[in-house]
């Protein structure tokens, strides 16, 4: 296990993602337990997210770990190694929502064209700050149960964890316009969703 102080991981890496990459690649196994131990959560998270289902979450948390530390040799610090990882885990999730052929939604994927309109995209990027402030925190994730996993994805990587459309891009190997372009979608979607929430429950407290 390794030590932690005040909610942070310490230790030899003190925090430093290069420092415990470069032990990682060394074959150092306390780095790859740092790694794990500051990243698997969040992983979890992004896994149970994307597949709605909490042993599947569990088990491919794992097999992106061991898929991490079999190909950490391959990190060449081209981008943040958050992004990195958070690239290998999408794929992977991605894999398993293909593998599934699961009846109960479409997936749709990241669109790919060269064409892009950078001012009509920077409008589709913007913050909706009416959809983030307009109902709780429950009722948001509910909704976004409901997207398709293509939307979902992009809406959970910029407006949960935070990551900038050009971090988005990496990660999706798609054009910083098509990434806006699709987080545009599902926030129409949500939206959408929210408002038919809000509509049965106002008919629900009429009817009470």
């Amino acid at each position: 296990m390794v030590p932690k102080e005040n909610g942070q991981l310490s230790g030899p890496f003190a925090n430093s993602d290069t420092k415990a990459v470069n032990s990682a690649q060394g074959g150092d196994i306390e780095a790859m337990s740092w790694l794990y131990e500051k990243y698997r959560r969040r992983i979890y998270n992004l896994c149970l997210r994307m597949l709605r289902d909490q042993a599947e979450a569990e088990d491919l948390t794992q097999d992106v770990f061991v898929q991490l530390f079999r190909k950490i040799d391959t990190f060449r610090g081209d981008s943040a190694f958050s992004t990195w990882l958070h690239r290998l885990a999408v794929n992977m999730v991605l894999m398993s929502i293909r593998s599934r052929n699961s009846k109960r939604y479409s997936f749709i994927p990241i669109e790919s064209t060269n064409e892009e309109d950078d001012s009509l995209y920077e409008q589709l990027g913007r913050e909706d700050s009416s959809l983030r402030s307009s109902l709780d925190r429950l009722t948001i994730r509910d909704a976004m149960e409901n997207l398709p996993p293509g939307y979902r994805m992009v809406f959970l990587l910029h407006d949960v964890h935070g990551f900038e459309h050009q971090e988005i891009a990496e990660i999706l190997s798609c054009s910083v316009g098509n990434c806006k372009s699709q987080l545009h979608k599902a926030r129409l979607k949500m939206r959408r969703i929210l408002e038919g929430q809000m509509a049965c429950r106002t008919d629900h407290v009429l009817a009470a």
